[in-house]
Parts: structure tokens; C-alpha cells; sequence
């Protein structure tokens, strides 16, 4: 009986090993704000994904939030808000706001804004496709930063600060006509034509070129997507990183 007790316990032991080490680990979504002042992160899922973490909250300067991405499929975006507040129980930001509600449960956010995208746990060697689009244009310069994934998984996004070299046309101002720029828009947000918006005929690689707008945004941050149909080889595949570290103002 006591070796039967004995033998019992060592495979319980081998079975617990080998089944703690066969667990994937989490992958983690941390949000990092470096910039001098707090934003609020805003996160919409796709359709038929879940939202995380109640789709948005605040995040002082200096500091982070960590958190799980669910271990199935899941692709959405993230932005920052900027300009944010609360005046007579009201909810309001000046760039990204998500119909004035700090956490924003699925809803877009107002361009122009910096945007990360997310394609997560897809593929047979468990990608993770990531990139930054500065087709809605831009309100905050955002990185992306895999850690211990394989194979491609560079660090993109935008440093610069577009809003001291936006073109006077793309200006966004808060308040309205005479405060400082707030963000810089794209040249369908500013225009609507149906070729900078890549719409109708023109809604195809074919005839959806990159314009001078599109190219102000390019020259500067090279590694992001500026019109509709950009380079796809622009969004990344990582295999089984263990972390995707947004930083905005890097």
C-alpha cells in the first residue's frame, strides 16, 4: 500500500508538471502613459468580441495598466482620449471621445486619433498581428512593443508629435477656432472627397493612392498606416508573444 501511495503521488506530481508547463500563458495588453498629463485609453473590439476592460478608464501620467487578452481570436483597436472632463456630471473629451462616456462599452471613438490594431491569437503558430493607423488621423504619438514573441515582431508606431507640424488645413482646435491644436486630420476627414477616402471607385488598391495629406503623416512615421489601402505587410505577425505594450507620447 505505501509504495502504491508513493508511486500514486509521483505521477500526481509528473502530471501536475507536465500540465502546469503544457498551460500557455496569458497574453498580456499593457497600456503606458508617458505623456505629461492623464488620457483615457479607449478599447472597441470588433464585432463579435468582447470588450476589455469596460472599454475604456483613465490612466495618469507616468503610470500603466496591465491586463489579459482572452485566449481565443480576439482583434479590435485601442486610442487615447485626450482633453478629457467632467463638468456638471458630464463626460466630455476634445480628441476620441466615445459619445461623452468615460468607459466607452464598444463604441468608437470621434477622429481624428491615433490608432493600435490588434488581430490576436490567429493563425497556426498563434500570431498576434499588430499596427499603427494614422488613416483617422493623429491626436498622440503611440508605439507598439512585443516582448519574448517569435519570428516578426518589431516595435511600431509614430513618435513624432504631429500637432507642432500639422498642415493648417488638417488642424483640429480646442476650444473650437482659437485654442491650441488638439489633433491633425486625415485628408478624407478634412475633405470628404471620395478618392482621399478611398470611397466608391476608388475603394480599391488599384486606384487608393497615397496623397500629399497621406504623405505628411508617412514622411513622419513611416511605420504606420496613413490610407486605406497601405502596405498590409505594415501590420505585423508576432508568434506567442507574452506582452503587447502600447505606449502613448513615447
Amino acid at each position: 500500500m505505501a509504495t502504491a501511495t508513493v508511486l500514486f503521488s509521483t505521477i500526481s506530481t509528473a502530471l501536475f508538471i507536465l500540465f502546469s508547463f503544457g498551460q500557455a500563458a496569458p497574453l498580456i495588453l499593457t497600456l503606458v502613459n508617458n505623456c505629461p498629463f492623464t488620457v483615457y485609453p479607449a478599447i472597441q473590439p470588433n464585432a463579435g468580441h468582447p470588450v476589455l476592460e469596460k472599454g475604456g478608464f483613465p490612466l495618469s501620467t507616468l503610470t500603466h495598466r496591465s491586463f489579459p487578452v482572452p485566449n481565443q481570436h480576439w482583434t479590435g483597436r485601442i486610442w487615447a482620449r485626450t482633453g478629457c472632463t467632467h463638468t456638471n456630471g458630464k463626460f466630455h473629451c476634445a480628441t476620441g471621445d466615445c459619445n461623452h462616456q468615460l468607459e466607452c462599452n464598444g463604441l468608437g471613438g470621434a477622429p481624428p486619433a491615433t490608432l493600435a490594431q490588434f488581430s490576436l491569437h490567429h493563425g497556426h503558430n498563434d500570431f498576434s498581428s499588430y499596427g499603427v493607423s494614422l488613416v483617422d488621423g493623429f491626436n498622440l504619438p503611440m508605439t507598439i512593443t512585443p516582448h519574448e514573441g517569435k519570428g516578426v515582431c518589431p516595435v511600431v508606431g509614430c513618435r513624432a508629435n504631429l500637432l507642432t507640424t500639422c498642415p493648417q488645413k488638417l488642424q483640429v482646435r480646442y476650444p473650437v477656432g482659437h485654442g491650441p491644436v488638439v489633433a491633425c486630420k486625415s485628408g478624407c476627414l478634412a475633405f470628404g472627397t471620395d478618392e482621399l477616402c478611398c470611397r466608391n471607385h476608388y475603394n480599391n488598391p488599384q486606384t487608393c493612392r497615397a496623397s500629399s495629406y497621406s504623405e505628411f503623416f508617412k514622411h513622419a512615421c513611416p511605420a504606420t498606416f496613413t490610407y486605406a489601402h497601405d502596405s498590409p505587410s505594415l501590420m505585423h505577425e508576432c508568434s506567442s508573444p507574452r506582452e503587447l505594450k502600447v505606449i502613448f507620447c513615447h
